[in-house]
């Protein structure tokens, strides 16, 4: 019996390899003799770096720049083992794991860390650049990244603006002068995890602002003041982005990398599972297991386990281990999806429930694994 393990990571909780390791050991107990496959996944988000970096024989170097708040981050950078092609994550320069929950506010973030990972790609001679733009504390259009880049913003008064997410409200001019000439010579392709637009109700803002601190009453503000900003923009740039899918993956990162970088677009989980190779390790699956910190409707669009079990042949049984289910979760079942087991086990503290992560998972894989042992037998 041939099992495969790709499972995302457990947001704040679990990196996807220790994920893989938890599932593992779980089936271990019921299946010692199954052929097993950890592939740890990601989509553009969190763990992206590692996953990329693994599947190049690459080497993983920290870099320290600026960090969601404006104090310095310790954050990995990925080269393949020629050098010339880096993967950068996003979430390691202004994740929101890098801002206690206290002071969580996007308007308060920015993004002016990846743009300082991009240059120190750039003077490492790397020629290509993967990013990811998932797991962002940042609503701020891409401004900090762009302005690390060279790009520089100004308010009506001519105030040079730092690039934080409060920026987009004051915004009204731009220079490219002091752009950054290497841009020109090097190939970034963006991994997005989400295929939501820039603004509207489906947006960057409106979807994403309330889990990094926006409050409810500057939705609307906040996504009128990215729209304006693009509109600037890409008037004075002479190209359109805000309407592509994925442009608001980061909290705008999509579109800024494609407008202010002239990168390529294309979905994070796409570009994983080809790296991975992971179509070909599943087409004689007899089991493939996903897995992420929540499954709920949106995991259909663009998310890892849509995508693995995308992977599986049709013999093959596919079961998602998660952290909790949400609304609209059931869409998975006409995806794909044979069954979806959450592992938190009672209500207690999150503390509790995210300290525990990896015994919680083991019990869980244990107990499917133990079932579908029944089945079998």
């Amino acid at each position: 019996m041939k099992v495969v393990i790709a499972p995302d990571s457990f947001k704040e909780s679990l990196a996807a390899d220790q994920v893989a390791k938890a599932i593992h050991s779980g089936f271990m107990a019921i299946f010692p003799e199954a052929e097993y496959h950890l592939l740890p996944i990601a989509d553009g988000g969190e763990g992206t770096v590692q996953a990329l970096a693994s599947s190049s024989d690459g080497r993983i170097e920290t870099v320290s720049v600026t960090g969601p708040l404006g104090e310095q981050v310790q954050a990995k950078v990925a080269f393949s083992n020629d050098g010339k092609k880096a993967f950068i994550e996003m979430a390691e320069a202004c994740g929101l794991h890098l801002v206690p929950a206290h002071l969580r506010n996007p308007l308060k973030t920015t993004s002016y860390g990846v743009g300082e990972l991009i240059l120190y790609a750039l003077e490492q001679g790397a020629a290509e650049l993967i990013i990811g733009v998932g797991g962002s504390a940042t609503n701020d259009g891409g401004m900090g990244m762009a302005s690390a880049l060279g790009y520089q913003f100004y308010n009506g008064s001519g105030k040079l603006l730092k690039g934080r997410g409060e920026d987009l409200f004051h915004a009204v001019s731009m220079s490219e002068a002091k752009r950054d000439k290497r841009l020109d010579n090097v190939k970034i392709t963006v991994a997005a995890d989400v295929e939501n637009p820039l603004t509207g109700n489906n947006g960057a803002t409106y979807v994403y602002g309330p889990q990094k601190g926006l409050p409810d009453s500057n939705l609307a503000d906040t996504d009128l003041a990215m729209g304006r900003f693009y509109q600037m923009s890409c008037t004075s740039l002479g190209k359109e982005v805000a309407h592509l899918p994925g442009s608001g993956a980061g909290g705008g990162m999509g579109a800024a990398l494609l407008l202010f970088a002239n990168a390529q677009l294309k979905k994070g989980i796409e570009l994983v599972l080809e790296q991975l190779n992971v179509k070909e390790i599943c087409e004689d699956a007899d089991i493939v297991i996903v897995g992420e910190g929540k499954i709920d409707g949106q995991t259909i669009f663009g998310k890892a386990p849509a995508g693995v079990a995308a992977c599986a042949p049709s013999k093959a049984k596919v079961i998602a281990i998660c952290g909790s289910v949400g609304e609209g979760n059931e869409a998975l079942y006409d995806h794909g999806f044979d069954a979806i087991f959450p592992t938190i086990p009672a209500l207690l503290p999150l503390e509790h429930i995210m300290g525990n992560a990896f015994v919680n998972v083991e019990r869980t894989a244990r107990n499917v694994a133990a079932l579908l042992r029944k089945e079998r037998d």
